[in-house]
């Protein structure tokens, strides 16, 4: 489990890195377009969960607690949750929602 939590730990940080740019590029394209979709942001908001939960995942990855993993299951759930509602034309989010859906029910699952 030590090992797993390092891991996606450590994916979570790169994807949320690739997933700002994408959504800030996605973002403007919204705009330029006024196409009135709101997939750009939805996209910061879900890097900005990864990133959270990749620290935290890091962190804890020595600590089998509860609140830890319940701390993982509700910043990765509120990824998933908003990347899969709110990801419009931006079709890439979709992958870093399923990257969160994964790691959802993997902390608790060792």
């Amino acid at each position: 489990m030590k090992t797993w939590k390092l891991v996606s730990g450590i994916i979570s940080i790169v994807l949320s890195v690739f997933g700002v740019f994408q959504s800030m590029m996605a973002g403007l394209a919204n705009a330029l377009e006024e196409s009135g979709q709101v997939s750009g942001s939805a996209g910061l908001v879900v890097s900005i969960c990864m990133l959270c939960g990749g620290i935290v995942s890091i962190v804890s990855r020595k600590n089998n607690s509860k609140g830890t993993n319940i701390a993982l299951i509700i910043l990765f759930g509120l990824a998933t949750f908003t990347g899969f509602v709110l990801a419009g034309n931006y079709f890439d989010l979709y992958i870093w929602s399923a990257w969160c859906l994964i790691k959802q029910y993997l902390p608790s699952s060792h």
